[in-house]
C-alpha cells in the first residue's frame, strides 16, 4: 500500500473534503475499503479498552485542512487526532476483478465429459481462470498437486471439476451396498466455505444425477447428518475438520466408506493450519487409503504448509505457482484507505463512513470486518440503534442462523454485514460496494483476501 501525506484532521474538514471530492453524485459504482486503526499513541492498554467502541458526536466547530497526494480519497472521518492515510490506484466505473484473472482457454478444451461441460456452461463459466488453466491438466493426469493462488481466483473449480470426473470414470457401485462410498472427500477450514464447496458441486453436478455431494460441518445436529448421508448419494463429501473426525468416530459405516476414497482435497491449507487443524488434518491423512490423489490449494506456503506435503502428498507432487512475485495483494482498482484513529473514536468514525457511502451509493452492500465475537456484537448492536439496515455473524451464532444470514447477504442489497474472521477467506459476496475492517492491525493477513470480494470468482 502506498503512503500518502498523513496530518491531524477534525471531522469538520475530513467531511467537507469529502463531499467536496465525491459532489455526492458518483454514477458507477466502485468498490471501497476502509481500515480503522488505533493510533500510534495509543498503543498502551488503557482501562476500557475492550468496551472502546463509544458513541460520540464530532466536533463541528474545528476547522482544518486535508492534504492527500497519489490521488488518494478521503471518504469521511469522526473524532480529534485522526491520522488519515490512503493507497493504492483508484479505478473508474465498477471493480472487475475476473479479467484479472481469467485465461485465454476454455473450458470445452478441457478433457472432460459433456454432461460436466454442461454442467459448467449452465453454471456461468466459459473461459477458464488461470489457476484452472494450470492446474485442470495436472490434475486430470492423477497427479499430486500443491497449488499457490490467491483467495477468488476460482480454485473451487479448479479441484471440483477434476473431482467430479475422477466419480463419473470409477465403475459403479455394488448394487447391495446399503451406502454409497465417498470417493472425493474435500476439508475446508469454516463451515462457510464447506457449504459454499458443496453447493458449487451440486450446481456442476445438474447434469449427473446419480452423483450426490454432501457436506457435514460443526454447530449442526450430526444425527441429522448421518440420515443425510445414508438417505442420499454421498460420492463428494465435503466438510470441516473437527466434525469429518467425529463422523469416523461415531458414525456407522463412515469409516469403511472412506477406504474407496480415490481424491482428497485440502482446501485453503494455510488458513487450516492458522487455525490449529494441523493435529486433525495429520488425524484424517491416516484415515483415508494411501492409495489415493492429494490436492492441496493454498494462498501462501509457510514452512507449515510445506510440513503437511511431506505428509500428505506423494514425493512427486507437481508444484504450481500462479503467484507471480512482486504482483500486488489487492486489484489495482480496488481504492484503499487507513485511518488511523484513537480507540474511543473508532465507533464514530465508523458511523460516519457508513452514512457517507450508503448517501452515495444507492444499492449499497458493506461488509464490517471486527477482531472478535464480542466487538461484532457490539458494533452490530450499536449500528442498529443508528436505524441502519445491519446483519451479524460470528462463530458464537448457531449454525443455522449464520447460514440464514449468509445467504440473505449473498442475495441482497442495501444491507451491512458485521462479521468476525468467520467470513475472511474465500467466502463469495457478489457486489460488495464497501468493506470495513477495524483495529486492522489485528486481521491484517485477512484483509488481502477479502477486497478482491466485489465480483468473485468461485
Amino acid at each position: 500500500m502506498q503512503s500518502a501525506a498523513a496530518e491531524t484532521m477534525n471531522p469538520a474538514a475530513v467531511q467537507s473534503a469529502a463531499a467536496e471530492k465525491h459532489g455526492r453524485s458518483r454514477k458507477k459504482k466502485k468498490m471501497n475499503n476502509v481500515n480503522t486503526s488505533s493510533s500510534p499513541s495509543s498503543g498502551k492498554k488503557r482501562k476500557g479498552d475492550d468496551d472502546d467502541l463509544r458513541m460520540e458526536k464530532p466536533n463541528k466547530k474545528s476547522k482544518g485542512k486535508v492534504q492527500l497526494s497519489n490521488d488518494n480519497e478521503v471518504i469521511a472521518a469522526a473524532g480529534e487526532n485522526l491520522t488519515v492515510a490512503g493507497g493504492g490506484d483508484v479505478g473508474s466505473g465498477k471493480v472487475a476483478v475476473t479479467a484479472s484473472f481469467l485465461s485465454d482457454s476454455r473450458f470445452d478444451e478441457c478433457s472432460v465429459s459433456p454432461l460436466s461441460l454442461k454442467g459448467v456452461k449452465d453454471a456461468g463459466y466459459e473461459k477458464m481462470t488461470i489457476v484452472q488453466e494450470a492446474t485442470l491438466p495436472v490434475i486430470l493426469e492423477g497427479k499430486d498437486v500443491l497449488a499457490k493462488a490467491k483467495t477468488g481466483t476460482g480454485k473451487t473449480v479448479a479441484f471440483l471439476l477434476p473431482s467430479i470426473e475422477v466419480v463419473v470414470k470409477s465403475p459403479p457401485s455394488d448394487p447391495g451396498q446399503s451406502q454409497t462410498p465417498i470417493l472425493v472427500l474435500v476439508v475446508c477450514p469454516t463451515r462457510e466455505l464447506a457449504r459454499q464447496a458443496a453447493a458449487e458441486a451440486t450446481k456442476l453436478l445438474k447434469y449427473h444425477p446419480t452423483i450426490g455431494a454432501q457436506v457435514v460441518i460443526g454447530g449442526t445436529k450430526i444425527v441429522s447428518e448421518q440420515k443425510r448421508i445414508q438417505k442420499n448419494p454421498c460420492q463428494i463429501l465435503v466438510a470441516t475438520p473437527g466434525r469429518l473426525k467425529d463422523h469416523i468416530a461415531k458414525t456407522a459405516g463412515f469409516a469403511s466408506n472412506l477406504m474407496g476414497l480415490k481424491t482428497f482435497v485440502i482446501d485453503e491449507a494455510d488458513r487450516l493450519l492458522d487455525m490449529g487443524f494441523r493435529k486433525d488434518i495429520e488425524e484424517i491423512i491416516t484415515s483415508v487409503p494411501k492409495q489415493r490423489q492429494t490436492l492441496m490449494f493454498s494462498a501462501t506456503i509457510p514452512k507449515a504448509v510445506h510440513q503437511v506435503c511431506n505428509v500428505a502428498l506423494k514425493k512427486d507432487y507437481e508444484f504450481i505457482n500462479t503467484v507471480q512475485e512482486g504482483t500486488e495483494e489487492t486489484h489495482s482498482q480496488v481504492r484503499q484507505m487507513h485511518l488511523i484513529a484513537p480507540l474511543d473514536k473508532h465507533f464514530s468514525l465508523l458511523s460516519v463512513i457508513l452514512k457517507e457511502h450508503i448517501a452515495d451509493e444507492v444499492d449499497y452492500k458493506v461488509l464490517v470486518f471486527c477482531t472478535t465475537a464480542m466487538v461484532t456484537s457490539l458494533v452490530a448492536s450499536l449500528l442498529g440503534k443508528l436505524d441502519l439496515n445491519v446483519r451479524e455473524i460470528y462463530s458464537r451464532k448457531k449454525q443455522g442462523f449464520r447460514n440464514r444470514v449468509s445467504d440473505e447477504f449473498r442475495k441482497s442489497k442495501r444491507l451491512i454485514l458485521v462479521t468476525s474472521d468467520v467470513s475472511a477467506r474465500g467466502v463469495d459476496y457478489p457486489d460488495v460496494s464497501l468493506v470495513v475492517q477495524v483495529k486492522y492491525v489485528e486481521l491484517h493477513f485477512h484483509f488481502y483476501y477479502i477486497i478482491s470480494m466485489p465480483v468473485p470468482i468461485t
